[in-house]
């Protein structure tokens, strides 16, 4: 467990307590939109609307609330090119590589274990109907 705050003194981290700040970023990695947009991400340093394309369903307006939290947990960098029109790029950082790696393996598994899944699902909605 690591742990800092910003005057340098040792904290807990521990993501089960409610004010602890890991929790709120656990939502922005784990949150549909933003898993999707560091997935994407790990990818290849996109443009906003490459980002849009890629991520299939999100709004303009969740894909930049979710790109400023990222940005913000550290997790993205957002690099603004003052050329006309202006070009903005968005790349993970190295953070932002190391919880996607680990993201990325729970995304694989699932898909690979979809099949389960899928099958779960049906005999549940069959005992319940």
């Amino acid at each position: 467990m690591r742990t800092i705050d910003e005057h340098h003194e040792q904290l807990p981290f521990d993501v089960f307590a409610r004010s602890c700040p890991s929790r709120e970023t656990l939502g922005h990695v784990t949150g549909r939109w933003g898993g999707l947009t560091l997935c994407a991400l790990r990818e290849d340093t996109l443009r906003f609307n490459e980002l849009r394309r890629r991520v299939e369903g999100v709004s303009e307006k969740m894909l930049s609330q979710t790109l400023h939290a990222l940005e913000r947990d550290g997790l993205v960098a957002r690099d603004a090119r003052p050329t006309n029109p202006p070009r903005v790029d968005y790349r993970l950082t190295p953070l932002g590589q190391e919880v996607t790696d680990r993201l990325l393996a729970l995304v694989n598994l699932l898909e690979e274990r979809m099949p389960d899944v899928l099958a779960a699902q049906h005999s549940y909605d069959a005992r319940r109907a």
